[in-house]
């Protein structure tokens, strides 16, 4: 059996929804659809946490065995207005963490971004970060967990910025264009 790790925030752990409706649980299901059968999805999701918070708790999981870990962090670090620099340290020791610990570990890292109607370079430096450290770490990456997602009204819980049920879907195909690849280069 292999696992899949998935390792993020509220946008994970499926607020607001059964976790039947989280995008992690949608991935195991089209993980048995595809035939991928001898894999485990475990969310590792926990509303409200930053990359610091993540980064505190990472190591009670990399005790278990990981063979595929999706780090979807950074949402809370954005809407807190964290410096990037911050934000990009965090996230650079969690990926390191998970490397050394499991360094056959395929690692998806998931980009946040954040409106540009933040003043400042803000939100394009924080847009960036993500897709720096993918390159840097030669890591397979989800260019924007939320693409039509953000915004759109009828894909949100009331809250206008937690997925409802349609909403978690699209992050599950956005994570599964990429997870699918991964896949298939790991047979």
């Amino acid at each position: 059996m292999k696992t899949l790790l998935f390792f993020g925030d509220s946008l994970t752990a499926g607020y607001g929804l059964p976790t039947a409706q989280a995008y992690p649980a949608l991935i195991q299901e089209k993980l048995k659809e595809e035939g991928y059968e001898g894999y485990t999805v475990i969310n590792a999701g926990i509303s409200g946490d930053t990359t610091s918070s993540g980064l505190y708790r990472l190591d009670r999981w990399l005790s278990a065995p990981i063979d595929i870990f999706v780090l979807a962090l950074g949402a809370n670090d954005g809407l807190r207005g964290i410096p990037a620099r911050e934000t990009s340290q965090n996230l650079q020791q969690i990926i390191d963490k998970v490397k050394h610990k499991h360094p056959d570990a395929q690692i998806i890292l998931s980009g946040m971004e954040i409106p540009d109607i933040v003043p400042g370079r803000y939100a394009e430096e924080f847009r960036k970060l993500f897709r720096e450290l993918a390159i840097k770490n030669n890591v397979a990456f989800v260019p924007f967990l939320l693409e039509g997602v953000a915004g759109m009204r009828h894909l949100n819980l009331p809250d206008g910025v937690h997925p409802n049920a349609e909403g978690q879907k699209l992050l599950a195909r956005h994570t599964w264009t990429i997870l699918e690849s991964v896949l298939k280069q790991g047979n």
